[in-house]
């Protein structure tokens, strides 16, 4: 019985390329992994320590399941991956305790115009109780126009920062996390113009209803879109006043 076993090393240069191509896809397959992770992984990291997260006035339990969450048996529980299988173009999901559908707005202005110069947004269309996220701006639950008194909640799509497009509604929000306190909102209804500035932003969960509740001492935007980026989990939400001049 022989005690060594020789085996003769294949130095063809078909296998040196084979070798060559297996590390060049592995290092693309990690840099890609990484830069679908990376927006998600900073957001966490940046709203831990830079943006608050506030816990308004959650929706109590029920002891009797809504539609929403029989649904949700068939298309998973309410988290990051799940809820990817939801359409959330529809913007009665994003705060699914309480639904615009079947209300009627008895405002005459329809659609209005948004504007923020430090997102290089100009004239993005809002849809007064509009539904769909992928043709425009929703203003949701609306019971007061921008300049009156009252709060003007705004709904808008973000995706991943690689994908995103200026002009594409389903990711004209995704840079509205870099907003700061003293920013300006600027919008248009009809030929008035008004101007609104930052002055909060923080992160709720989808039962927190209280972001769109009427504060009627003043006149507010609150500006909505979902995070983390590419993500459906949480939403982060923007806080402007009317600016008076």
């Amino acid at each position: 019985m022989s005690r060594r076993v020789y085996i003769k090393k294949d130095n063809s240069i078909k296998k040196k390329a084979i070798n060559y191509f297996s590390y060049v896809f592995l290092i693309i397959g990690s840099l890609m992994l990484f830069w679908s992770f990376y927006p998600i992984i900073s957001f966490e990291i940046y709203s831990k320590y830079f943006i608050k997260k506030s816990i308004k006035s959650p929706v109590p339990d029920s002891d009797s399941p809504s539609s929403l969450s029989q649904a949700s048996t068939v298309l998973g529980s309410f988290n990051v991956f799940s809820n990817n299988l939801r359409d959330f173009t529809q913007a009665s999901l994003w705060f699914p305790s309480v639904v615009q559908a079947g209300t009627t707005s008895t405002l005459s202005v329809k659609k209005y115009s948004l504007s923020i110069p430090k997102l290089n947004i100009i004239d993005a269309e809002v849809s007064v109780g509009g539904e769909d996220l992928s043709k425009s701006l929703i203003h949701y639950l609306p019971k007061s126009l921008p300049g009156e008194y009252g709060n003007v909640a705004i709904f808008g799509h973000s995706t991943l920062p690689q994908l995103y497009k200026p002009k594409d509604y389903k990711s004209i929000f995704t840079y509205l996390p870099s907003l700061e306190n003293g920013d300006i909102i600027k919008v248009k209804v009809n030929d008035l113009d008004y101007e609104y500035i930052i002055y909060d932003k923080f992160v709720v969960d989808p039962d927190e209803i209280s972001v769109l509740d009427q504060q009627m001492d003043g006149s507010y935007l609150t500006v909505i879109t979902c995070v983390p980026p590419g993500t459906y989990l949480k939403r982060l939400v923007v806080k402007a006043k009317l600016r008076l001049i």
